[in-house]
């Protein structure tokens, strides 16, 4: 793992880091309350819950939950696939936890995954993710191309052992740029995303494209830039016969030509990054 540097935030990036803060504490406190027979949309709906009481009103994207072998995306061919289901859950079985609420006009995007009693597969996963957040951040410090940087993530993912299933999401995306969203009384949704966020992202494309880069970093060629300053929701996912893990958390890119401030994941203080140190 990378080593973490000390940066002081801005007030800005402390709120984004508040409300990512807040979204793996739903996450941990949704995880502890799944049992045998809980749905997909039921643990959806209690993410939800959990965080509207908590005073979040809009979203990037609403909840989505997935448990078994949809944790991998098995099968998953059309964007509706990604919603939650009626699958219930079992004794063994992993889940992934995928919320992006927007607090005070910050957004995160995150990815919590755990299992409903022991499951040493995707605890292997878990563990061989670690990998991945050091080569995204020294590479992205590096200043390769996004594009080459995801080859190099599928890479190593081979060399684990292991299949891609970022790829499986729209574009094959396996980090979006997050902004400010400004808050309003009444949030829409279109298709499961908040209406302000997806119009702030297709600015962002528009914008990017008359300069030659993409919000959406990928496997195809609009994303063969270099890193664009700004904040980055980044997700690994990695897929081994039916089970799947990720994590999912911002990543900040920064003009500064220091190398440790030129990048930095926002947070360290997360689920998955305690349990790599602690498992040391």
């Amino acid at each position: 793992m990378a080593t973490a540097v000390s940066i002081d935030l801005s007030a800005e990036l402390r709120g984004f880091r508040r409300v990512q803060r807040l979204a793996y504490e739903c996450a941990e406190a949704v995880a502890a309350r799944l049992e045998p027979g809980v749905t997909e949309r039921d643990a959806a709906r209690m993410q939800r819950e959990w965080l509207r009481r908590r005073g979040v009103r809009d979203w990037f994207h609403l909840p989505f939950a997935w448990f078994g072998d949809r944790t991998a995306f098995t099968g998953f061919r059309l964007p509706l696939q990604f919603f939650p289901t009626g699958r219930r859950l079992e004794r063994g079985m992993p889940f992934i936890l995928d919320m992006a609420p927007v607090y005070e006009g910050c957004t995160a995007d995150i990815g919590y995954s755990g299992s409903l009693g022991v499951n040493p597969v995707q605890d292997r996963l878990m563990a061989d993710l670690e990998a991945h957040r050091g080569l995204i951040l020294r590479e992205v410090r590096e200043r390769r191309p996004l594009r080459e940087i995801y080859q190099d993530v599928d890479r190593l993912m081979v060399r684990q052992g292991y299949a891609n299933r970022h790829r499986a999401y729209p574009f094959g995306v396996i980090a979006h740029k997050v902004d400010r969203v400004r808050a309003r009384r009444f949030s829409p949704h279109l298709f499961g995303f908040g209406a302000r966020s997806l119009k702030g992202l297709a600015a962002d494309a528009l914008h990017g494209h008359r300069e030659g880069w993409s919000p959406l970093w990928s496997p195809y060629r609009f994303s063969d830039h270099p890193p664009q300053p700004g904040l980055w929701a980044v997700e690994p996912h990695l897929g081994f016969r039916g089970t799947g893990a990720k994590f999912e958390e911002i990543l900040v890119v920064t003009d500064s030509r220091d190398p440790a401030e030129s990048a930095f994941w926002l947070d360290d203080d997360l689920p998955h990054v305690r349990r790599w140190a602690e498992a040391k």
